[in-house]
């Protein structure tokens, strides 16, 4: 087999992810001061609903073709032709099912018909993800790097045209449903004439049957993790109003856009980490520490930094959202547990231990669920911030209890560079802290980036040999 070029794969994935964040997270400042939190509310519970329920045609089938094309890459005809024939029966299911709750629950018009077209971006998306999954398989993610950029970018040119013009929430929502078209049909493309795959469907039972056995434990990990992940919103709605769900959303986004570096991560790991499983553990074990101590290392300083200074990025949003200031330093304080989790959740995935994942998924989402009906008649979006902070502390643990039973690694390595970036991101919180009040933000926030990496470079938190291969990994060279 060839060798796994991790960091080239990252780099390409992590540059496109943060042009794609970047322009996300534009066009929702963009939208949150155009129409104010309470149609934010609306637009963002529309997205969220549709969200829980697209992991019903999934069904963890994206996972599993990574997975086996990565390993067998002759099977990914088969694979394919079968998920695309189950997908489109599935689609129909889960449509049905979110067009009779929505129905049943009593919303307006106006939310409904957002949670219609929504529900269209989500089908769409959905077999998006099986055609790049090929790639995936195949160790290439170039193509749908620059998929995801273009695709928030058709999205925010789409949108902001609409605003301009005044048109209604609809029409907001209608630009997410063209620029996932664009997608689809692109993706669509590269998987023939790329890979030279046929998209036509198939049923075979015997095969379906099989892959289904494989892909059940990464089904039940993606349901519990999508309504883990979304349902803090729609009961939001449901028992505090829209309102709350545009002050939490604000909270949430940042948070949420800042987790394309472990997406990014995941997205080489995952096929890497699987063909290791096969062929070399010692290379195995190595690539989880190395994965964990970069994500540690990043998301420390980001915390501590947005901590210190939400009351000046919620600004940006307008005094509307004064709200989502105690929610966002709440939430931003699990970004290290949640960073953390990526590596030892792919690495339980890649060694075929889904099923710990799944039932971990599942107490955690348990946990959520009683927290948030506890907490948010009381505290309302503060108390659903809580509630995921106390819920990826507990995530982390459920996965690093069964991590050593795969693998033979260094936990007191990790611990050591948690340790040294703790350090740093404590003194660069100071320093930011005392001169928030008399330096622009946008000054402060590169200032301290240099500070903390420089401090812990001081302290050894990383190495020459660490700059040497990222710098490699940008240039295009194996490491």
């Amino acid at each position: 087999m060839k060798i796994i070029n991790i960091a080239k794969n990252t780099s390409y994935f992590t540059l496109a992810l943060i042009l794609q964040k970047i322009i996300s997270f534009g066009y929702f400042i963009i939208i949150a001061r155009a129409i104010g939190p309470e149609n934010l509310g609306k637009y963002y519970f529309a997205i969220s609903f549709t969200t829980v329920f697209s992991i019903f045609i999934d069904i963890g089938m994206s996972s599993v073709l990574i997975r086996e094309v990565a390993k067998y890459q002759e099977r990914a005809y088969n694979y394919l032709r079968n998920i695309i024939g189950l997908k489109l029966m599935l689609s129909v299911l889960s449509g049905g099912i979110v067009f009779i709750l929505i129905n049943l629950m009593g919303y307006p018009s106006l939310t409904k018909d957002l949670v219609y077209l929504s529900s269209l971006a989500m089908v769409l998306d959905s077999f998006t993800l099986v055609f790049f999954s090929v790639s995936r398989g195949f160790h290439n993610l170039s193509y749908e790097s620059f998929a995801v950029a273009g695709y928030q970018l058709i999205t925010l040119v789409l949108g902001v045209t609409f605003l301009k013009a005044g048109f209604s929430l609809r029409w907001l929502m209608g630009a997410v449903v063209i620029a996932s078209l664009i997608n689809f049909c692109y993706a669509a493309g590269l998987v023939v004439v790329k890979w030279q795959l046929t998209l036509w469907p198939a049923l075979k039972y015997n095969f379906i049957k099989n892959m289904m056995a494989m892909a059940l434990p990464f089904a039940f990990y993606g349901i519990f993790q999508r309504f883990y992940t979304y349902f803090d919103s729609i009961l939001l709605s449901l028992l505090a109003g829209d309102r709350f769900v545009g002050l939490y959303s604000v909270a949430f986004k940042i948070t949420f856009a800042l987790q394309f570096l472990p997406l990014a991560f995941v997205a080489s790991l995952y096929p890497a980490m699987s063909a290791y499983n096969v062929s070399d553990k010692k290379q195995l074990a190595v690539t989880f520490e190395r994965a964990m101590n970069y994500l540690i290392i990043i998301a420390l300083p980001i915390s501590a930094g947005i901590i210190v200074l939400a009351d000046n990025l919620i600004l940006i949003f307008k005094s509307e959202y004064s709200g989502s200031i105690l929610p966002l330093q709440i939430i931003i304080a699990s970004l290290v547990f949640i960073f953390a989790s990526y590596p030892v959740g792919s690495l339980l995935n890649a060694c075929d231990k889904q099923k710990i994942n799944g039932a971990n998924m599942a107490a955690v989402l348990a946990a959520s669920v009683v927290m948030n009906l506890i907490l948010i008649p009381k505290l309302q979006a503060v108390g659903a911030s809580i509630t995921v902070l106390a819920t990826n502390i507990l995530l982390l643990a459920l996965g690093l209890i069964w991590v050593p039973k795969i693998i033979s690694y260094r936990p007191w390595a990790i611990v050591k560079v948690l340790l040294k970036s703790s350090a740093a991101a404590v003194l660069m919180g100071i320093l930011l802290f005392y001169f928030r009040e008399s330096v622009n933000i946008f000054v402060l926030i590169p200032v301290g980036g240099v500070i903390y990496f420089v401090s812990l470079y001081i302290i050894k938190g990383y190495t020459n040999a660490d700059v040497v291969s990222i710098k490699n990994s940008l240039v295009g060279k194996n490491v």
